[in-house]
This record gives structure tokens, C-alpha cells and sequence, in this order.
């Protein structure tokens, strides 16, 4: 059986904080306000993975009201969902993400996004994309008030 997921996060950027994305530490002047480290792109990647398996989004599986999840990295999370996806038996075809910041540029990241992704969730290089956009000056994502992601992903059940 082949699933889609879809996947979509936005974080308030704040003084403070690193600033993580795709599992990679980014310098830039703030970072994103969560309870977990903030990382957007990883968060939609759950999003997509849980949607995918018919679970609810990461927010119930994750609840930041329990203490447990607070602070905690992105990839860890990202560890549980990738367990739990093949404690089902299934496997990832292809990850397709965009994320959508007017700052920092991203350009120079991007590899080691999805060098970090593809390695947490066992799959190459080749069935993971991270695209950066801007939002054009558009919105809290356009005046530097956000970042935002976008993730789908293919799996199939073996």
C-alpha cells in the first residue's frame, strides 16, 4: 500500500535562541521559539510521516505540555516517528520539502539538510529535497517574524 503525507510548521523567530533547521544548527541573530528546539523542516517532516501512517499531527503525538519534550532536538523526535514508521513496516520512497525564511539564505545548508535527514530517517541522499524560498516580503514570513516548512512524503507498506 503506497501513502501520502503532507506536512506544515511555522515558528516565531526570537533573540536567544539558536537557530536550527533540518537538524543543522544555522548562525544567524535569533532562533525559533518552541518547547522543543524550534526546527521547523524537521517538524513538518513528522508532520508528513504521521499523516502518512494515519496518526495525529506532531503536536498530539509530542504535547508541549509535557515537560519531557521540553528543549528537546528535532532529531530526536524525528528518531520516534522514523521508529514508529517502521514498527509498521513501512518504508520512505521519497521525502520532497520546502522551507520558507527571507533570512538567513539557506542555499549553502541545504546539503547537510538533507544529509541529517536522510541519515536519521535510513534512507540516501537521493529520495530527500530541501528547497529554500522567500516569502517575497509577504506576511510575518516575509518581514523576518518566522520561518515556515512545507514537507510530502511517499511511503509505501512492505
Amino acid at each position: 500500500m503506497i501513502k501520502v503525507g503532507i506536512g506544515y510548521d511555522i515558528h516565531r523567530l526570537a533573540e536567544g535562541r539558536k537557530l536550527y533547521i533540518g537538524g543543522v544548527e544555522i548562525p544567524y541573530i535569533k532562533g525559533l521559539l518552541g518547547h522543543s528546539d524550534g526546527d521547523v523542516l524537521l517538524h513538518a517532516v513528522c508532520d508528513a510521516l504521521l499523516g502518512a501512517m494515519s496518526y495525529a499531527d506532531i503536536g498530539e503525538v509530542f504535547p508541549d505540555t509535557d515537560p519531557a519534550y521540553l528543549g528537546i532536538s528535532s532529531v530526536e523526535l524525528l528518531k520516534r516517528v522514523r521508529d514508529l514508521l517502521e514498527s509498521k513496516g513501512y518504508v520512505i520512497n521519497n521525502l520532497d520539502t520546502v522551507v520558507i525564511a527571507e533570512e538567513p539564505r539557506l542555499e549553502h545548508f541545504k546539503a547537510k539538510m538533507i544529509e541529517c535527514i536522510a541519515g536519521v530517517l535510513k534512507i540516501g541522499i537521493s529520495n530527500v529535497v530541501v528547497k529554500a524560498k522567500t516569502n517575497e516580503g509577504v506576511g510575518s514570513l516575509g518581514r523576518k517574524e518566522a520561518i515556515a516548512a512545507w514537507a510530502s512524503v511517499l511511503i509505501e507498506q512492505r
